[in-house]
C-alpha cells in the first residue's frame, strides 16, 4: 500500500467523468420513501435478533454555521442567531428518547461523530448537555472513538480542551487553503497562525488523531500557491488529510453561484496540482488510502487497511469495520442491518415529525441480496485495492464469471490501460488505477445507467 501512485495525465483525461463518491452502495439517489420508520424499526428488531448483535456508531448532525462558505454542498442553516441551538438539543434529545430504545441496551456506542454545518457552532455549555444527554441514552464501549469537526476560526483553545475532557480523540479541522486570495473569493478567511496554534492545542491535550481538509480546483489556485498551502500543511503534520475536488455544481448548490466560473483553475491546472500534491505528501511521508484520502504510516487508519479491515461509510473512510450506524439531526443518514435510512432534509419538517413522536425518517432503502454482493465488491476495491474472487465465489455461492459477464469485459478493457489486474483468482487495481478506482467501482454499480443525478467529477 505504500507504494508511489503512477500518475498518468491521459490516462486519467481518457477517464473523466463524473461518479459516486461511495460512501454508501446503493447510493443516496436510489432511497425510497417507500422505506419509512416502520421499516427502520423492523431493521432494528431484526439486528438485536442477530447471534452476535453489532455494536453501534452514533453520527449526530448539527446543521448551523454563522457564516456561508461559498464552495459548500452540505446541508446546513445560515444564522447569526446562537440561540436555535436551544430548541435543536431538546429535538436530538428527543429523537433518541425514541430511538435509543429500540436498541438492546447492551450494545455498546463504539463511535461517535459529530459533524455539519459547525458542530462548534454549539457553546461549551452546550456540547457538555449534548454528551450528558447521549450518555443518558447509550452506552458507551470502553474503548471508542469520539470525533468531530471543526472551523478553526469558530472555536477557542478552551473549547478544544474542553472537547478533550468529555472524551474527544479525534478531530478534523476544516482548512481547504492557506492563499489568502483563494480564502478571499470562497469566503473563508483564517490564518494559518490560527490553524496551527488550534492544532498545538489539539496536541497539547492528548487527541489521539488530527485530520485536515484541503480542496483543490477553488477559483484562483494554482500549483504554486497550492504548493505553499502544501508546505505549510507538511509543516504542522496532521495524522490524516482529505483532500476534496471541487465540482462546481452552481444549479444544485446555491452558495457557488457567488463563485466565478472564469476564476476557477482549468482542468489542465486541476491535474497539474493534483499531481503536485501526491508528490509532494507521499515525499513527506503520507501513505495514500484512496478517495482523496491520506494518512501517516503510524495512523490506524492505515493499520486498518493493511489488516483489511478498513471501510467506507457516510463519514467517508471508517477503522470501525462492523458496526450499525445510528444518525441523528435534520438531513442524517444512518445504516443499520442491510438497510439505509435518511432524516428529513427540511428543519420545519423534521421538527414537526419529533414533536409529534414521530421518528423523522423519510426516506431510505432495505438492500436486496444483490446490493449486498455488489456492495461487498466494492467496498473491498474502495478500501483494498483487491478482491479476492475464489473467497469471495464460496461466500456467495455463484461463479464470478457467470454472474459478471458484462463487468468482466469493461474491467478487461481497463486492464489493457494498465488500471488493474483480473483473473480467475483475484482483481488487483494496480498504481495507475488507483486514483481511478471511483471508475472502477461503477462497473459493478447496477443503477448507474439509470442514474440521471449529477455526481462529481472522479477527478
Amino acid at each position: 500500500m505504500t507504494k508511489p501512485l503512477d500518475f498518468d495525465q491521459e490516462l486519467i483525461k481518457k477517464y473523466d467523468r463524473s461518479g459516486p463518491r461511495y460512501t454508501s452502495y446503493p447510493t443516496a439517489p436510489q432511497f425510497s420513501a417507500d422505506y419509512t420508520a416502520e421499516t427502520f424499526k423492523r431493521c432494528v428488531e431484526y439486528s438485536n435478533n442477530e447471534i452476535i448483535p453489532k455494536p453501534l456508531s452514533l453520527y449526530v448532525h448539527i446543521p448551523y454555521c454563522d457564516t456561508i462558505c461559498y464552495y459548500c454542498a452540505c446541508n446546513k442553516i445560515i444564522t447569526k442567531n446562537h440561540a436555535v441551538t436551544a430548541e435543536y438539543l431538546q429535538l436530538l434529545n428527543q429523537e433518541m428518547d425514541m430511538l435509543a430504545p429500540l436498541f438492546d441496551a447492551d450494545r455498546e456506542l463504539e463511535q461517535l461523530h459529530f459533524g455539519g454545518g459547525t458542530p462548534t457552532f454549539l457553546n461549551d455549555e452546550e456540547l457538555q448537555t449534548l454528551m450528558q444527554s447521549i450518555e443518558q441514552h447509550f452506552k458507551f464501549a470502553e474503548e471508542r472513538e469520539m470525533s468531530i469537526e471543526i472551523d478553526p476560526r469558530k472555536v477557542s483553545n478552551e473549547t478544544i480542551h474542553l472537547l478533550a475532557e468529555i472524551g474527544f480523540n479525534r478531530i478534523s479541522l476544516g482548512v481547504q487553503d492557506f492563499d489568502a486570495t483563494v480564502q478571499e473569493a470562497v469566503n473563508r478567511i483564517q490564518s494559518y497562525e490560527l490553524v496551527r496554534d488550534r492544532l498545538a492545542a489539539a496536541r497539547e491535550v492528548g487527541i489521539e488523531s488530527v485530520n485536515m481538509d484541503l480542496i483543490y480546483g477553488l477559483p484562483f489556485q494554482s500549483e504554486s500557491t497550492f504548493a505553499n498551502t502544501l508546505d505549510k500543511v507538511i509543516e504542522l503534520r496532521p495524522d490524516r488529510l482529505s483532500i476534496f475536488n471541487y465540482a462546481h455544481l452552481p444549479e444544485r448548490f446555491k452558495p457557488q453561484r457567488r463563485i466565478n466560473e472564469e476564476d476557477l483553475p482549468t482542468p489542465a491546472q486541476k491535474l497539474n496540482i493534483l499531481q503536485l500534491t501526491m508528490e509532494k505528501l507521499q515525499q513527506a511521508g503520507y501513505v495514500y488510502i484512496g478517495m482523496d484520502h491520506f494518512a501517516l504510516e503510524s495512523d490506524s487508519m492505515v493499520k486498518a487497511q493493511q489488516e483489511g479491515t478498513l471501510q467506507r461509510n457516510f463519514q467517508g473512510y471508517s477503522t470501525h469495520a462492523d458496526t450499525d450506524l445510528v444518525a441523528i439531526g435534520v438531513s442524517s443518514i444512518g445504516s443499520v442491518c442491510d438497510s439505509y435510512s435518511q432524516n428529513s432534509s427540511n428543519f420545519e419538517d423534521y421538527k414537526a415529525r419529533i414533536e409529534a413522536g414521530e421518528l423523522p425518517i423519510v426516506r431510505g432503502l432495505v438492500m436486496s441480496e444483490e446490493d449486498r454482493l455488489r456492495k461487498q465488491i466494492i467496498n473491498q476495491l474502495i478500501c483494498h485495492f483487491h478482491l479476492d474472487i475464489q473467497s469471495f465465489e464460496q461466500h456467495w455461492h455463484l461463479q464470478f464469471n457467470d454472474h459478471f459477464a458484462h463487468e468482466i469485459t469493461e474491467l478487461e478493457a481497463m486492464a489493457k490501460d494498465g488500471l488493474l489486474t483480473i483473473d480467475d483468482q483475484a482483481i488487483q487495481v494496480q498504481p495507475k488505477g488507483r486514483l481511478l478506482i471511483r471508475n472502477i467501482c461503477m462497473v459493478f454499480d447496477a443503477y448507474l445507467q439509470h442514474n440521471v443525478v449529477q455526481f462529481s467529477k472522479v477527478i
